[in-house]
């Protein structure tokens, strides 16, 4: 077996302070602290958006990084519910127009002019809104309602899967009904969705956690199948993209999260993490070009934003501890 020596041709260095500019791969013994330390490179960053205008966590989102909309959610205790919708530019949110139920733990899919609100509860519903860039009308009802389910595709063209008391269950839009699809493999809850309506993807969730958050599964419009699993299980995550290129963020882990991992059709790769751990975020977006909004950390409603750049590479230190 090489040595770190072998392999970077020189010894562990034993510093009082870490480095400013570590180099990928680099390791050192900080003597202050007494950890030792390395450095690894990840792929893209976060950064720091325009503040919601309304603190919430369970919002659902559409569009893409500079043209979002974020719907839905709490905004206080777990009865306060919230109907507002809000507009990004890539840089500020604006007031849109409301929902006519205010929910929390539903579906949406679609862009900021042609989005879709799906099932969630206040109580458990099964209602369907579509959004036209300025008001809200209702839609199709899902034939089970239910709530924590997952949506991908579009406002004329959507998939919406999982959730509670349904599990297993997929269902089909064509911008006036749902129609049953195939179950998923695995029933879960607090799952994520991205892609369209005949090829998406269903990703982390549970419960338990433990044990459901890492799957994947994979739809053609027929029947889902296994696909990578997470390197971080999760639920209460954000997602997405499409089925070959998607992202993941977020999530409780069980704790809060911040990991953030890339889907290209078959396995999961870590990107650099969300600047603030957070579960109950909503996402819109692509793999390369995400948005992140609104939290529930630390157990209250939160207006931060974040923008995904999947270019570039961040410099992250990991700790080691003896045990």
């Amino acid at each position: 077996m090489s040595t770190y020596n072998q392999i970077f041709g020189e010894q562990v260095q034993v510093l009082t302070s870490d480095p400013s500019n570590p180099t990928n791969g680099q390791m050192w013994y900080n003597s202050t602290t007494k950890i030792l330390k390395y450095a690894f490179v990840l792929d893209g960053a976060w950064a720091t958006g325009g503040n919601l205008g309304t603190a919430r966590f369970s919002p659902d989102g559409a569009g893409t990084q500079t043209s979002a909309a974020a719907f839905g959610g709490a905004v206080g205790p777990p009865s306060s519910f919230s109907n507002s919708t809000e507009e990004y530019d890539g840089t500020s949110w604006t007031a849109g127009g409301n929902l006519a139920t205010g929910r929390k733990y539903a579906a949406g899919c679609g862009t900021q002019t042609a989005a879709l609100e799906i099932g969630g509860g206040n109580p458990v519903t099964g209602a369907t809104e579509e959004y036209d860039g300025t008001s809200w009308t209702s839609g199709g009802n899902l034939g089970t309602a239910r709530s924590y389910l997952a949506g991908a595709g579009t406002q004329t063209v959507a998939a919406a899967f999982g959730g509670t008391p349904s599990p297993t269950a997929t269902e089909e839009y064509d911008g006036t009904s749902w129609t049953s699809g195939g179950n998923l493999g695995t029933g879960r809850r607090s799952l994520a969705g991205a892609g369209t309506q005949t090829s998406a993807l269903a990703f982390g969730g549970g419960t338990p956690i433990s044990t459901l958050g890492i799957l994947t599964e994979e739809y053609d419009g027929t029947s889902w199948t296994s696909g990578g699993n997470f390197n971080v299980g999760r639920g209460y995550l954000a997602g997405c993209g499409l089925q070959t290129s998607a992202l993941a963020f977020g999530g409780f882990a069980p704790g809060n999260t911040g990991a953030t991992e890339a889907y290209d059709g078959t396995t999961w790769t870590n990107k650099s993490p969300l600047s603030n751990a957070r579960n109950d975020l909503g996402g819109a977006g692509t793999q390369t070009s995400a948005l992140g909004f609104g939290s529930f950390v630390p157990g209250t409603p939160g207006t931060q934003t974040e923008e995904f750049t999947g270019t570039g590479t961040t410099i992250t230190t990991k700790t080691i501890t003896a045990t």
